[in-house]
């Protein structure tokens, strides 16, 4: 039985250190001509990698370990703009239902990060006007993204882009509000 816990410690400490990054810092906000300038993350592994579950496990672990709000906010950014970086990438090589998924994953951990940022400012740390911006801005890159995908992918995938569209107005709308 030590050995299994031991063989375990082992493998979630080579985890964590294989995914120790730093979150990807936006460049500057610019709207050009409809398009959003900001540059997404390498999205790394894609979801149809067979060692995409280890990712997993790293982000998991990584979510739980982060206790300050802004810092975990940070860390859902990235996520966030990670798997919309990965649904871009999916859509590229044909895998359109898994690159829905995918962004829909993306929305979901975006919608996470307004009810953060008031926890964290009911305790008295508000997010800097740099950092509203850049969720501002991701959010509407990952609008832009939506909206590509929903001229190139077949009709069949309309309702699902058009739920995650919707979230994204959501979210648009609560990040407002800060």
């Amino acid at each position: 039985m030590k050995e299994i816990v031991k063989k375990a410690f082992l493998l979630i400490l080579l985890i964590l250190s294989l995914g120790v990054s730093t979150p990807a810092i936006a460049q500057p906000i610019v709207i050009n001509e409809q398009k959003v300038i900001y540059n997404l993350p390498y999205p790394g592994i894609l979801p149809d990698n067979p060692l995409y579950i280890f990712k997993i496990i790293r982000d998991r672990a990584r979510e739980i370990t982060t206790r300050d709000y802004l810092k975990k906010a940070d860390l859902y950014l990235l996520f966030s703009d990670k798997r919309a970086a990965m649904a871009l990438a999916l859509v590229d090589n044909g895998k359109d239902k898994l690159a829905v998924s995918t962004l829909s994953k993306a929305e979901k951990y975006f919608e996470k990060i307004p009810d953060i940022l008031k926890t964290s400012k009911k305790q008295g740390v508000s997010p800097s006007s740099d950092a509203v911006n850049r969720l501002k801005l991701s959010n509407s890159k990952h609008r832009e993204i939506a909206q590509d995908l929903l001229k190139k992918l077949p009709q069949g995938q309309d309702d699902a882009i058009n739920q995650i569209l919707n979230l994204n107005d959501k979210i648009r709308a609560l990040l407002e509000k800060l």
